[in-house]
């Protein structure tokens, strides 16, 4: 082989090295970003009390009128968080969704740069992954039953959260049915809280102190054929939102608590978990 040869060979050897080694190193760059920050703060218990978990029902991103499009669904870390936060901490986890039965998880967020710990405990977990398949539908069940409820993300929440009159009219009779059940929300969760109001048809959310993914994140990510925006949609009822940004708003992330510690809202994909945590510090408090 002459010089030149293995010259090429080596420089070919080289620069696949390096693609290999930097696509290895793509989860730790993206959590040293701010993807998925871990929860450093005070962990407590809630044994005894109960949570509910909600989901979208869509599954495709599409246009409107369109009937196909790229799969998506619920975030996947979006529900694992909030689910293992719960659950670890003693509670009795239910999950339910907004036509029941299968819940469609975003695939792109069960991929190897994106996936967090409590995704692969998903993984690995056939409670939840029963739960997920045969999840509840929001109709048949009486929220205020429950110490929380908390509204899980994602592209296909834009979809059928902020049009659910069942979801609005149930979020209300959580929050005026039982005045210790703690509403709860993440990125396009949040959406799921704009259709709540009260018997004058005020919605409850006004004048508080709410979060959800910004207009600016869902820009950046380019994904705007979506229906509804959060911040858009949240400003149009009149909360007080709050938000946090970064270079780039998803390595951002800010948890918002309402001042009568009712509503607990995470910003985005990387809020979940510390929200989750406020709602159990909370309830342990009480």
């Amino acid at each position: 082989m002459g010089h030149t040869m293995k010259t090429l060979v080596k420089t070919i050897t080289g620069l696949f090295a390096f693609i290999i080694v930097s696509v290895m190193a793509l989860p730790t760059l993206l959590h040293n970003l701010g993807l998925h920050p871990e929860y450093h703060g005070e962990k407590h218990s809630a044994v005894g009390k109960r949570a509910l978990v909600i989901t979208t029902s869509h599954a495709i991103l599409n246009a409107a009128g369109e009937t196909t499009g790229k799969k998506t669904g619920v975030m996947a870390s979006e529900m694992t968080h909030p689910y293992y936060t719960f659950l670890d901490a003693g509670m009795q986890v239910d999950v339910a969704s907004i036509k029941g039965g299968e819940i469609p998880v975003d695939p792109d967020t069960l991929k190897f740069m994106i996936k967090s710990p409590e995704d692969d405990r998903f993984l690995k977990d056939p409670d939840l992954q029963a739960k997920v398949k045969n999840s509840l539908r929001i109709d048949d069940i009486d929220f205020t039953l429950y110490d929380t409820v908390f509204m899980a993300g994602g592209w296909g929440a834009a979809y059928d959260m902020g049009y659910s009159d069942v979801l609005g009219q149930k979020i209300s009779e959580a929050y005026f049915g039982n005045p210790d059940t703690i509403i709860g929300s993440v990125c396009h969760g949040a959406l799921g809280l704009i259709n709540a109001t009260d018997d004058q048809g005020n919605p409850i959310i006004r004048g508080r102190a709410i979060t959800g993914v910004t207009d600016k994140q869902v820009k950046e990510l380019g994904i705007e054929v979506t229906p509804m925006h959060p911040e858009t949609e949240l400003r149009k009822v009149g909360v007080n939102f709050e938000s946090q940004t970064a270079f780039l708003d998803f390595f951002a992330t800010h948890v918002s608590v309402d001042a009568e510690q009712r509503f607990v809202t995470g910003q985005n994909q990387n809020s979940g978990l510390e929200a989750a945590h406020k709602i159990v510090e909370i309830l342990a408090k009480r």
